[in-house]
């Protein structure tokens, strides 16, 4: 690559870096909370919310419901994370829910996790960005024309992030990640003293009703609490990503790992079991048909009304916990970053997606797959508008789809673990197993209630997305396997053609077409014919007078064409060799003028580009490019030497 284009990259992307420093860009543990977990952790800013807001369908009759429901919630992340523990000692090559499946479910079964991973990576970079966008643009409402370009802005400097590197993306992403929470702990234990103390936190919302838009007694109050409890398993997406990213660790990378998942855990149950209590105490309402509601009033979300109640509106923490929630919110996307090329990596390698996904760039990072994510994350947040209520519609299918395939897959892993297990581990497990078939049901059953709950608002986009998805995988995987086979050695395949036959395209005795009769001739052909196309016929004499003044010591045959059309002819004077000699072989000549400039490529060699597009399919037919640099090519700086 010239320079001159080298250096934007650089300045953007940093230096390339050698193969050998790949264990330089392996992350420990500090770095890898927040490169990995910050999904999760972001959770904690809208999963109570989304709690109350299912409840609120039934008005203040199912409140109180509210930490039954998120207790129900934690007790399932405590069962995915412990499950998802034994994954990383089990499978730390990574790949998370698909290796599990595909080593122990079977192929179809890996597909299936595999799409519901990647589409939910896609959702989790264009919810997470939209929401980030949404909190920032409700304290700055002079920005809300802008949300699109907002968020896209944001999707496309992640990605910038992230193309510079896992341990560089994790460093920066440490310090929101981190003060995040920090300031929600704080929250946490001011708002736990003022309880302990006698003191009567109040949120702003706290005097206002709620008008119920359905009944709460009998199937209808059943429905309403399973639809909040599957909304409030947003707290779970995430998890999976450690496990999908176990390589990334430094060694021993399945223990870092695990310790990893064992802490973002302990630190998301902690805050969303603490940001509940303190909205359930401070009587946060949230909803769309709040009451008493004075003229103008816009609904705060329900971790900034707690901020406010327990440590005042308008205070310095107050400001702080809505900073860092938006910072997060945006940032959450960086798990998708991490775990979505790494997935699409390892089905590359597996050829289930395009072989490029396997390789990583020049920074040491799967650079296809965060430029492919950061794309469809785009597409998204354009086609739904940036709009957090109804992209979140449809998140969580891929995320429970893939839980439950992972935790069924861990199962029959244990099972055939216990054939030749010793006396000694036997214990251990059946106990492994038996979090894993808890898991399996658990996660099953939430599986059902989420598509039933959340079919007819968007999640059927989801549900006919994944298995086209499948298909293209399997269809990618038939087409690697046809060109295997057909590219398996055969007997005659170092045979020696009986003859070649040289064809040189002229159009203007130039230099280009000089070198690539010089070229044909060396390469000492049985035969070799230059071939014009008559589109002029002021032209192609003036071709054939210089031809003949130069003694130019090849003949020269002129195809008519009556039409001006080059390609035509062309073609019938090759396959007419080819059907008189059809076990010879033909060599077509193509001088190709090389331009300093990209754009300049669009001013030349379009008439050589369209035939050679065509002669590559023809059989028997060799199409050679004898390329010639103008003086600005020889001209332009060379990239320096590494």
């Amino acid at each position: 690559m010239p320079h001159r284009l080298a250096t934007p990259k650089r300045l953007l992307l940093g230096r390339p870096l050698r193969s050998e420093r790949m264990g330089e860009t392996l992350l420990p543990k500090k770095l890898a909370l927040p490169v990995f977990c910050s999904d999760l952790l972001s959770s904690n800013a809208y999963a109570t919310e989304e709690i109350l807001l299912g409840l609120s369908l039934g008005g203040l009759a199912l409140i109180h419901l509210a930490p039954w429901v998120a207790l129900a919630v934690i007790v399932l992340l405590v069962v995915v994370i412990l499950s998802y523990r034994q994954t990383c000692h089990a499978y730390p090559s990574g790949g998370g829910a698909y290796t599990v499946s595909r080593a122990n479910l079977g192929v179809n079964a890996s597909l299936t996790a595999a799409s519901a991973l990647l589409v939910d990576y896609v959702l989790t970079v264009a919810v997470s960005v939209a929401a980030g966008v949404a909190n920032v643009i409700s304290a700055m409402p002079a920005l809300g024309p802008y949300a699109v370009q907002i968020s896209l802005a944001g999707v496309a400097l992640l990605a910038l992030l992230n193309l510079r590197g896992i341990k560089q993306s994790g460093t920066i992403f440490a310090i929101p990640t981190y003060g995040f929470a920090v300031v929600v702990f704080i929250v946490i234990i001011w708002g736990a003293l003022s309880l302990a103390t006698g003191g009567t936190p109040r949120a702003e919302s706290a005097h206002f009703g709620i008008a119920a838009t359905h009944g709460t007694t009998g199937l209808l109050g059943a429905a309403l609490i399973l639809r909040a409890f599957s909304q409030g398993c947003t707290a779970l997406t995430g998890v999976e990503a450690v496990s999908n990213g176990v390589p990334s660790f430094k060694p021993p990378k399945s223990r870092n790992a695990a310790a990893t998942l064992t802490i973002m855990g302990a630190l998301t149950v902690t805050m969303f079991a603490g940001i509940t209590v303190l909205a359930i105490e401070s009587r946060v309402r949230v909803g769309a048909r709040l009451t008493g509601t004075p003229p103008g009033y816009q609904q705060k979300t329900v971790i900034t009304q707690v901020a406010a109640a327990v440590t005042g509106s308008g205070s310095f923490l107050f400001y702080l916990v809505a900073g860092f929630t938006a910072a997060i919110l945006v940032l959450a996307a960086n798990t998708a970053y991490n775990g979505f090329p790494i997935l699409a990596s390892i089905l590359g390698q597996d050829g289930y997606l395009p072989r490029q996904f396997a390789r990583r760039g020049d920074r040491l990072v799967f650079s296809n797959g965060i430029i492919i994510l950061a794309l469809l994350a785009g597409i998204l947040i354009w086609v739904f508008s940036a709009s957090t209520t109804r992209l979140i519609q449809l998140y969580i299918i891929g995320v429970f789809v893939s839980f439950t395939l992972s935790q069924t897959g861990m199962i029959r892993h244990w099972n055939r673990e216990l054939r030749t297990a010793p006396p000694e581990d036997r214990r251990r497990i059946h106990r492994a197993r038996a979090i894993n078939a808890v898991g399996a049901a658990a996660t099953g059953l939430v599986l059902i209630i989420v598509l039933v709950t959340k079919f007819r608002h968007g999640a059927w986009i989801v549900v006919i997305a994944m298995p086209l998805i499948f298909l293209m995988m399997k269809g990618i995987h038939r087409h690697y396997g046809r060109i295997t086979a057909e590219l398996q050695p055969t007997g005659d395949a170092m045979a020696l053609p009986s003859r070649v036959h040289a064809v040189v395209l002229v159009s203007r005795l130039q230099t280009p077409a000089l070198r690539a009769l010089a070229y044909a001739r060396a390469t000492r052909p049985s035969t070799l014919t230059a071939v014009t196309v008559r589109t002029s016929a002021g032209e192609t004499e003036a071709l054939e007078r210089e031809w003949a003044e130069r003694e130019i010591p090849v003949t020269l045959t002129v195809l008519d064409s009556p039409y001006r059309d080059i390609t035509g002819p062309v073609l019938s004077y090759v396959a007419g060799i080819r059907r008189k000699s059809p076990r010879d072989l033909v060599a077509v000549f193509i001088p190709e003028y090389v331009v300093g400039h990209w754009w300049e490529q669009l001013l030349h060699n379009q008439s050589a580009l369209r035939l050679e597009a065509r002669l590559l399919f023809r059989p028997g037919i060799m199409v050679i490019t004898v390329p010639w640099q103008g003086s600005a090519v020889a001209a332009a700086p060379r990239p320096p030497s590494r």
